[in-house]
C-alpha cells in the first residue's frame, strides 16, 4: 500500500486543577502489526487548542498568585502516570499554554509554546501501537475552572517496509 491521503485524528483531555489526566486514543483501525504485512500511522502534524470547559468563549486565565501557571500536555505511545521528559521513548510530542498572574496589576500575555515542535518533523513520526494516550497537567487551579485541551492529529497510513520497521525501532519502544 502506499502511503494514503491525510486524514485527522481528535482527542480532548480535561485538566481539574493539579490532578494529571490522561485519555485513550484508540488506533486499532488503522494500526495492523500483522506476520506477513504491517500498517503504520504516520503523524505529520499536531495541533493542540486550550478552551475554558464551562465556557468556550471566555479567555483562560490565572489570577492566583506569582509565579503565575502553566497547563502542559504530551503525546505518548504508552500509559503514563505524569509527565514525562523528552528523552522518554514513548514521548512523540507535547506542549504548553503559560499565563503571568495577573496579581498587582502585573498583566501579561499567555503564551502557548510546544515542547517538542512537531512542525518540524521533515517526514513525520512513524507509529505502531494500538493506542497512544494524550495527557495533560497543571501547575494550579486555574480562574476559570477546568480546562480542556483538544489536539488535531494529521496522519497518513503506509505499509511496513523493512526501513520503516527499522526507524520504527529505533525511536520507539
Amino acid at each position: 500500500m502506499a502511503k494514503s491521503d491525510s486524514f485527522f485524528i481528535r482527542s480532548s483531555v480535561t485538566v481539574s486543577g493539579v490532578t494529571y489526566a490522561q485519555t485513550e486514543i484508540d488506533l486499532g483501525s488503522f494500526v495492523n502489526l500483522g506476520v506477513t504485512k504491517s500498517t503504520l500511522l504516520r503523524i505529520h502534524n499536531v495541533q493542540a487548542q486550550y478552551m475554558d470547559r464551562s465556557d468556550h468563549s471566555s479567555m483562560i486565565f490565572y489570577d492566583g498568585g506569582i509565579p503565575g501557571g502553566i497547563l502542559q500536555w504530551q503525546l505518548t505511545t504508552q500509559t503514563q502516570d505524569n509527565l514525562v521528559l523528552a528523552n522518554n521513548k514513548s514521548y512523540i510530542c507535547g506542549g504548553a499554554y503559560r499565563q503571568a498572574s495577573t496579581v498587582d496589576n502585573l498583566v501579561q500575555t499567555a503564551d502557548e509554546t510546544s515542547n517538542a515542535n512537531p512542525v518540524e518533523w521533515k517526514n513525520g513520526y512513524l507509529v505502531g501501537v494500538d493506542s497512544i494516550f494524550l495527557a495533560a497537567d497543571s501547575s494550579a487551579t486555574w480562574d476559570t475552572a477546568d480546562v480542556d485541551i483538544s489536539v488535531i492529529l494529521e496522519c497518513t497510513l503506509e505499509t511496513a517496509t523493512q526501513a520503516s520497521s527499522t526507524a520504527l525501532a529505533l525511536s520507539q519502544q
